[in-house]
């Protein structure tokens, strides 16, 4: 069969060329609009679509087991999004978010109950689009729906946080049957779609028998890889993995919640949880004070191995102290006084004698991180 070429046919020819010509410039003059398994601050991103998990994270770890952890005070409350109370130890970890960040890179999320992430370039808005099999723990989906009600419910009836944290987030609105877009007020805060990908998902049809402004002992609700199982009013809160929680083969959650139960005991004061600790009665604590560490596991369980101290290297910056003089006042505007008032603080002599020799003197805004001043400024 041949194909004729008429003068018609070649003036419409050039009418389709002409109109895709102009929609795609039309299309080149929208922002452009990223989609995608994850997003970061700056662009950059370690982990591609597809990935299997974190690198701090082995996919093969055992499941299984108990650990005990210290808390200290008390708590009144199992409602950690509101003012009133104290809410419990853990209680975040049976709440999923929209998106989770990773422990070896700053400022990126990857998607949890979203299953993608899209942004225009100029950050005016950010949308999420719901995983499908997303479920709460009474096996009731996880819903556009459920998103905006916890939005509007956080900004509206949570802790004073929510609404100062949220307050450049001008709406959340539905614009699928998974899809929820959040759009933002004027500014350049380039964070604010981060800060919404934080977002827990509460469910709607639970809260809404139910007053959010009130403290609560009562279980609430949860989506995540724990739920409660126990608790005692100030005293202690269990929590139990979910054995068919919906997420556990995500990438992002291979190889983590691990421990079949994880309790937290509650003590009043550091002290008594230090003997507490090395009496047994709890498995893993933190250590920030030098005194307590140089001295303070000096015993019986120490000696026989029982405890086991050790000095984990990270590169999280550890930020930094230092005087600052209100040189409105005369005698601070003199340079010398206040060079004079820096040689009194002796470092040295304090970290030996007070410090037990832990101490490193900061040198750097960005000390511990790669961003970290080093040597004397070339010529």
């Amino acid at each position: 069969m041949k194909l004729m070429l008429t003068k018609t046919t070649r003036l419409m020819g050039v009418a389709l060329v002409a109109t895709w010509l102009f929609s795609a410039q039309h299309a080149d003059a929208q922002p452009k609009v990223f989609v995608g398994h994850a997003f970061s601050m700056y662009g950059d991103l370690k982990y591609p679509a597809g990935f299997k998990h974190f690198d701090y994270a082995n996919p093969a770890a055992p499941k299984g087991g108990n650990i005990k952890l210290a808390a200290i005070g008390t708590f009144d409350s199992l409602n950690p999004f509101i003012l009133k109370g104290v809410f419990a130890a853990g209680i975040g970890g049976i709440f999923d978010t929209l998106t989770v960040g990773s422990s070896d890179e700053p400022f990126t999320r990857y998607g949890l109950v979203a299953e993608s992430i899209e942004m225009p370039q100029d950050r005016s808005w950010v949308a999420f689009t719901i995983r499908p099999e997303a479920r709460f723990h009474d096996g009731s989906p996880m819903t556009v729906e459920d998103v905006i009600w916890t939005f509007e419910a956080l900004k509206t009836k949570g802790h004073p946080f929510y609404k100062a944290y949220y307050a450049q987030v001008v709406k959340a609105e539905k614009v699928g049957d998974r899809k929820v877009k959040f759009f933002f007020g004027p500014g350049e805060n380039r964070e604010l779609p981060l800060i919404t990908a934080e977002l827990p998902v509460l469910s709607k049809a639970y809260w809404s028998k139910r007053d959010f402004e009130k403290t609560t002992l009562d279980p609430p609700l949860g989506s995540g890889p724990y739920r409660v199982e126990s608790v005692e009013p100030g005293r202690s809160i269990v929590y139990r993995r979910v054995k068919d929680y919906w997420g556990a083969k995500l990438p992002v959650n291979a190889g983590r919640d691990n421990f079949d139960t994880i309790r937290y005991d509650y003590y009043r004061d550091l002290t008594v949880a230090l003997e507490a600790f090395k009496a047994g009665e709890y498995d893993f604590r933190q250590e920030n004070s030098a005194k307590s560490w140089a001295t303070g596991y000096d015993s019986p369980a120490l000696t026989k191995g029982l405890i086991i101290k050790e000095m984990i290297q990270h590169e999280i910056p550890t930020g930094m102290q230092a005087f600052v003089y209100n040189t409105r006042r005369p005698f601070f505007q003199d340079r010398r006084v206040r060079e004079a008032l820096g040689y009194v603080f002796d470092f040295e002599w304090l970290n030996k004698n007070l410090f037990y020799g832990a101490y490193t003197r900061t040198k750097s805004y960005f000390s511990n991180s790669e961003l970290a001043s080093s040597g004397l400024p070339n010529a």
